[in-house]
């Protein structure tokens, strides 16, 4: 690739900015951000949990830590082992940089498997001229070096939170469905879902990764190649995939809550973990501001109305899954980018880091959102909020000399700033399938 002489010196690059300010990491104090590290994800809430477990006391008690068991077993050690008498989260700072570079990776092997079906289906359809009309930029280098050099990714890493991690579960579910790897879509899928809940939803666009394949034109207008020995084009579902991710998910599911069993084993055991984890993300319970806008809803709502907006909200997601996957059934990758956008702007607690996994995804589909509306408008957007966030946070925490509308406003705006992403990445992708179809009836 032409890209190449140039991709792999931006990645070492970015690697090497992150080795450069992993040392000054804590003086840094991201760790403290609320933008940055959640009650989910904070790695000194995770240091608490170890310190915890290791004076024989269960790491759920009290209100710190709300993680998994397993993070513990991996990550527990690190918090407190001093390299030269620097700070006790350096290992865990080296460790996420490893993790961002194999995220990135995956990444850009998601793309290259998204150009090559892509260029496949279009050579079907015989017009080489559309080839060359949708080649564009290579997505796959320009995806993960957006991961690699993007504000929010280096802050992450850097912020004492376990968000790095989270991300690259993500990927690796949908880098094995894209490979159909199946064993290995279903352990990245599972090990998220544990992490943080939300993954959950993106069991629909894996299976159809699984069962479909990568993103290709709309069936009814393109259909997908699959070879009927009369060089026709059939699109056709296979559930072999499918069941064998069924049978992998209860193998892994199995596996991780006996290692939690295990890990738990003398205190409260794996009920206490549900409800201090995923019960924990389901009920809202700490209402220590963040970028989202449930801590602030329900910090003023009557405790009367509680459970009830709890259910809205949660609710609100789901309500989406289904009509977005009938529209975009035949774009699974862009649907699970779609999906992970709405879990950012209305999960619990929400981070930068989420937004650092789905601007990343959104670079996969360069060519085809090249013509996105309003894309100044969000680049804008998206540093404005930066930018004001912490001044806002400071102003109200700090000076006293604001109160908490000012700092969630900035939540809103960046809600807002989620949501128009949204609608107009699903506009213009319809839009670019229907200019494919005019394409092909010109030729």
């Amino acid at each position: 690739m032409a890209g190449t002489r140039w991709y792999w010196p931006l990645v070492w690059a970015a690697l090497a900015f992150r080795l450069l300010l992993v040392p000054f990491a804590d003086n840094l104090n991201l760790g403290s951000r609320p933008e940055v590290a959640t009650p989910l994800t904070s790695l000194r809430r995770l240091a608490e949990g170890y310190w915890l477990k290791q004076s024989s006391l269960s790491p759920y008690t009290g209100s710190m830590y709300h993680g998994s068991p397993l993070l513990l077993i991996i990550l527990g050690p690190l918090t407190v082992k001093r390299i030269e008498s620097q700070p006790a989260h350096l290992c865990c700072s080296l460790i996420f940089v490893l993790v961002d570079f194999f995220t990135a990776m995956l990444i850009r092997a998601i793309g290259e498997k998204l150009m090559l079906t892509n260029c496949n289906n279009l050579k079907l359809l015989k017009p080489s001229k559309l080839v060359e009309s949708f080649g564009g930029v290579d997505a796959a280098d320009i995806a993960s070096l957006i991961y690699l050099w993007n504000p929010f990714t280096v802050v992450t890493c850097l912020g004492s939170c376990t968000s790095p991690i989270d991300n690259l579960m993500v990927v690796l579910a949908i880098y094995g469905a894209c490979s159909r790897i199946v064993p290995l879509a279903a352990f990245g899928w599972v090990m998220a879902t544990h992490f943080s809940l939300y993954p959950g939803i993106l069991v629909i666009p894996v299976l159809l990764l699984l069962g479909y394949g990568p993103d290709a034109p709309p069936p009814k207008l393109f259909p997908q190649k699959h070879s009927n020995g009369d060089g026709s084009l059939v699109h056709v579902f296979s559930w072999g995939p499918i069941l064998q991710f069924a049978l992998w998910v209860v193998i892994w599911s199995c596996y991780v809550l006996l290692l939690s069993s295990i890990s738990l084993k003398g205190f409260d055991g794996l009920y206490d973990m549900l409800k201090k984890t995923l019960g924990f993300i389901l009920t809202v319970e700490d209402l220590s501001p963040n970028i989202g806008v449930l801590w602030y809803f329900f910090a003023e709502v009557f405790e009367f109305f509680r459970g009830f907006f709890l259910i809205v909200f949660h609710v609100n997601i789901l309500f989406m899954v289904c009509p977005l996957a009938i529209r975009l059934m035949h774009r699974p990758c862009f649907l699970a980018f779609v999906y992970i956008t709405i879990s950012a702007t209305l999960k619990s607690y929400p981070s930068v880091g989420d937004a650092a996994l789905y601007l990343s995804l959104l670079g996969l589909f360069a060519n085809e959102l090249a013509e996105m509306k309003f894309s100044f408008f969000l680049f804008c957007g998206y540093i404005g909020v930066s930018l004001l966030s912490p001044v806002m946070h400071n102003l109200w925490i700090w000076r006293g000399t604001g109160n908490a509308n000012f700092y969630f406003a900035t939540g809103l705006a960046y809600a807002c700033l989620q949501t128009v992403l949204v609608v107009e990445s699903v506009s213009t992708m319809l839009n670019h399938d229907r200019k494919l179809k005019k394409e092909l009836k010109k030729t």
